[in-house]
C-alpha cells in the first residue's frame, strides 16, 4: 500500500471512528464495508478528502444511541471506493496501524472523532516481520477442526502456502469469533502471540463441539 507513514508521529492525531461490532481491522489486512448511514457517508466524504484515514473501533458497553468505544482499534486507509446507484459507498479499508484512544473530541462533524495514541504500536508501520517459529502443522489442524464443526471451508492450498502475517490476520477478522475475542486478537502485542490465541480459539471451539456431541451421564 502506498503510503508514507513510518513512524506514529506520521499519522493524523486526530481521526474519526467508525464503530462496528464484530469486526476488527489488522496492519495490512483489507477490509470491505457497505457505508449507508448519513452520517458515515459523511464521514467518508471527509476522509477522501483528507487523508483518507478511518479508525475502526468495535463498540463497549453505552446505549445503543451513544456507545462506549473499546480502548484499541485500528487506523485504515481507503484503497477502494465504489459508489451505488442508490446512494451507499462500497468502501475497502487497509490496515495501517492500530491506536490506543488518548481522548473522544467534541466535533461538529455528525460522526466521531478521537485523539489515537499510536506509539505503542509503531512497529505496526514496519514491514511484514519474518516469520516467527510458528508451528503450521499444528495450527492447520486445529483450523480444520474449527471449520468441520462450523460447516465453513477455505482454500486449503493457500492456507498451507500463505505467509504466516497473511494467513493469522486475514483468519484473525474474517472468523465468527465473539467481540470480546476479536478485540483480544486485535490487542495481541505480536504475530506471534496472536497466532496462539488464535490457535487456542480454534481448539476451544472444538472442544466445545465435541462436549455437545457427547452422551449425557446420568
Amino acid at each position: 500500500m502506498p503510503q508514507g507513514y513510518v513512524r506514529a508521529l506520521d499519522l493524523p492525531q486526530v481521526i474519526p471512528v467508525f464503530p462496528l461490532e464484530g469486526a476488527i481491522l489488522l496492519p495490512r489486512g483489507q477490509l470491505p464495508l457497505n457505508i449507508f448511514e448519513p452520517r458515515y457517508l459523511n464521514m467518508v466524504d471527509d476522509a477522501m478528502a483528507g487523508d483518507r484515514i478511518i479508525g475502526l473501533v468495535q463498540p463497549k458497553g453505552g446505549t445503543p444511541a451513544l456507545p462506549g468505544l473499546s480502548p484499541v482499534g485500528c487506523a485504515g486507509r481507503i484503497t477502494g471506493f465504489a459508489e451505488t446507484s442508490d446512494g451507499r459507498y462500497l468502501i475497502t479499508l487497509t490496515g495501517v496501524s492500530r491506536f490506543r484512544i488518548a481522548a473522544e473530541l467534541p466535533s461538529k462533524a455528525p460522526y466521531r472523532q478521537v485523539r489515537a495514541a499510536f506509539d505503542a504500536y509503531e512497529d505496526d508501520l514496519a514491514p511484514p516481520p519474518e516469520e516467527p517459529d510458528f508451528d503450521r502443522h499444528a495450527f492447520l489442524d486445529a483450523l480444520r477442526a474449527y471449520m468441520t464443526h462450523r460447516l465453513l471451508d477455505i482454500d486449503w492450498d493457500t492456507a498451507e502456502s500463505a505467509p504466516m502475517e497473511a494467513l493469522i490476520n486475514s483468519l484473525s477478522m474474517a472468523l465468527p469469533f465473539e467481540p470480546a475475542e476479536k478485540q483480544a486478537l486485535l490487542e495481541a502485542m505480536g504475530l506471534l502471540p496472536r497466532a496462539e490465541a488464535l490457535t487456542a480459539l480454534l481448539r476451544i471451539d472444538a472442544a466445545d463441539a465435541g462436549d455437545d456431541a457427547a452422551p449425557s451421564m446420568q
